[in-house]
């Protein structure tokens, strides 16, 4: 008979994949501060990206090189394969952005990241639905633990931001709540089958984000035929207002990029949530130490709440009842 594919979460953390996780969170609550500081106003925002993707491409490649696994890519490298385990993932990601660029024009920025947040309880019920991989009563509470520090550092991060008035209720509704919970519905799945490919289609992470970055990359630019970034790169030039100083947030976010694939390979796409809450805090810290600026009460309230919910969904997986009896 033949066993349909399920693949458990670990109960605990590996070293290795802990120390991606610790990587993670401190170049990803890192990264707002780099940019702010070394990428002027001048720069388009596309050649920014687009430099980020092939330098992602590079060091996926050079680290496939050094595994060995570059080698065996020209004998089990297939086109369907490819579309399936990345093709797909990197186009629900590039509609996603779409509609959080639609979303964040039509609600304050508060409103906009509460409402993002939700993108973890949509990543774990996909988790669920693709994978097999069941909850258990604590590590649920974990998740509300961390949806509520979510929210208090969204009120946090926006509480001195003015919020939009005199607009339309159903703009607001259309415009703005809809593709954003969308958005986070296609987060919580396109993170999902990421998992898919490399726990059960043994993807390899690194070739995942190569492909990705490629698909993403050509998105990017059919868009740039009629946006205004694809004007401002025909009428300045491609490096417009770069310096040497532009590299440094374009290289340690393409890193970023790469250490997401090897957290969501062997940690799976919730505890990527986590890393990624936990990163607001790294980001309010480091705030607080290069320019002076306090956290707010809003952070300190999270904090216990974020390491407790870390604990509990590391403490408490989920148990099948049934195998432990046999």
């Amino acid at each position: 008979m033949a066993t349909r594919d399920v693949v458990k979460g670990p109960s605990r953390m590996a070293p290795k994949v802990l120390f991606y996780s610790v990587l993670l969170t401190v170049q990803y609550g890192a990264q707002p501060l780099i940019s702010k500081r070394c990428i002027g106003k001048e720069v388009i925002v596309t050649s920014s990206v687009l430099t980020c993707e092939i330098v992602k491409v590079i060091c996926a490649l050079v680290l496939m090189a050094r595994d060995g696994s570059l080698k065996k890519l020209a004998k089990e490298w297939t086109l369907i394969g490819s579309l399936i385990a990345s093709g797909l993932p990197a186009a629900i990601y590039a509609l996603q952005n779409s509609l959080l660029q639609i979303s964040y024009r039509s609600l304050d920025s508060l409103t906009f990241s509460i409402l993002n947040q939700t993108k973890i309880f949509f990543t774990a019920f996909f988790t669920f639905i693709i994978l097999r991989q069941k909850q258990s009563v604590q590590q649920i509470g974990a998740l509300c633990l961390l949806i509520m520090a979510a929210v208090l550092l969204s009120v946090g991060e926006g509480s001195n931001k003015t919020s939009s008035s005199g607009v339309n209720p159903e703009e607001v509704l259309f415009y703005g709540i809809i593709p954003v919970l969308v958005a986070s519905v296609l987060s919580g799945l396109a993170s999902s089958l990421c998992q898919w490919a490399s726990q059960v289609k043994k993807h390899s992470s690194y070739l995942m984000t190569v492909e990705m970055s490629i698909v993403g990359s050509l998105c990017l630019l059919v868009s740039t035929l009629k946006s205004p970034d694809g004007e401002a790169i025909k009428r300045h030039g491609f490096f417009h207002g770069w310096t040497a100083l532009t590299m440094v947030p374009v290289i340690s976010n393409a890193l970023g990029g790469i250490l997401v694939g090897l957290v969501t390979s062997h940690a799976g796409g919730v505890r990527k949530g986590f890393v990624i809450v936990s990163a607001l805090l790294v980001t309010a810290l480091l705030q607080f130490a290069f320019e002076g600026k306090p956290p707010s009460s809003y952070c300190l309230v999270a904090l216990p709440l974020v390491i407790s919910s870390i604990s509990l969904y590391q403490k408490y997986p989920y148990l099948d009842k049934k195998k432990k009896k046999v």
